[in-house]
């Protein structure tokens, strides 16, 4: 897969060599209140995350969580992608920013590309998302690219979330 560009971003395939930047953003305490604690407190465990994590799903599925970059500076500002899981019944649109890039829209850039790149190259006629009822931000975001809330479910035990759906085609 070529890198997916946009006016501000670059979106690529992660490599281990991006293990420090994922240790860092899976520490964030942001990432693990909303998204989950992965337990990733190793420069080995990150890159062990990133080999059965987003390069497994290069392999399984041709797609998956990206490196986001500053286009101009090259500095690792997040993840953003497509994933398959096993307990949804589509893709899911995920994405995770360090503090530093919060509310200056790359988020909803680098979402914007990823569920352009589905819709085109994937021809997926409808992708989810999953968002901690908490997370009023994500909430948002995922209401202004057209998400609308589909139910709630329980995504691993004591972790109850809210399914949005959109509808590609």
């Amino acid at each position: 897969m070529d890198p997916v560009l946009t006016d501000r971003l670059i979106l690529r395939r992660f490599v281990v060599e991006d293990a420090p930047f994922l240790l860092r953003l899976l520490n964030e305490p942001s990432f693990i209140e909303n998204i989950a604690d992965k337990g990733v407190r190793t420069l080995e465990q990150a890159a062990d995350y990133l080999a059965q994590g987003p390069l497994a799903s290069y392999a399984a599925h041709g797609h998956g969580l990206w490196m986001v970059q500053h286009r101009v500076t090259g500095q690792p500002m997040g993840m953003c992608g497509l994933i398959r899981r096993d307990n949804l019944p589509e893709v899911d649109l995920g994405y995770a920013f360090v503090p530093e890039f919060w509310g200056l829209g790359y988020a909803r850039e680098a979402a914007e590309a990823c569920v352009a790149w589905g819709r085109e190259t994937l021809g997926l006629r409808s992708m989810l998302a999953i968002v901690s009822p908490g997370n009023a931000a994500s909430i948002r975001l995922l209401e202004s690219l057209g998400f609308c809330h589909s139910g709630n479910m329980v995504y691993a035990p004591g972790d109850e979330v809210e399914v949005h759906r959109l509808q590609l085609g």
